[in-house]
């Protein structure tokens, strides 16, 4: 009887941990499953940009936010401008107009040969 005792009295630790663990496990899922579910729709709302946004296609490249012939244009889909990237791109005092380099091939500049 004693022997007896002694078994169920050295279970007992384990068994209160073994109930500890499931608890804190079932616990846990409950929270992920919260965390995942709100989580989402914030993600969702976060990244849908305006109807009315100032957003372009560029072919090669995909699309744009903001005005593509400023300087300071971060060339992204998502953020709008390196120094304002909350926009409005209208009356911005930090505009400044892109230099363009084009390079003009004539047909002098082509060697051929032989």
């Amino acid at each position: 009887m004693k022997t007896l005792l002694v078994i169920i009295i050295g279970f007992l630790p384990s068994l209160f941990s073994l109930w500890l663990m499931r608890k804190t496990r079932a616990r846990m899922r409950s929270r992920f499953r919260r965390v995942a579910t709100t989580s989402f729709v914030g993600r969702v709302q976060q990244n849908t940009i305006p109807g009315n946004s100032d957003r372009y296609y560029l072919e090669g490249v995909g699309y744009l936010v903001g005005d593509i012939s400023c300087r300071f244009n971060a060339r992204s889909g998502f953020l709008r401008c390196a120094v304002n990237p909350s926009g409005p791109c209208e009356g911005c005092r930090l505009y400044e107009q892109k230099e363009t380099v084009c390079i003009e091939n004539s047909s002098s500049d082509l060697i051929s040969e032989r």
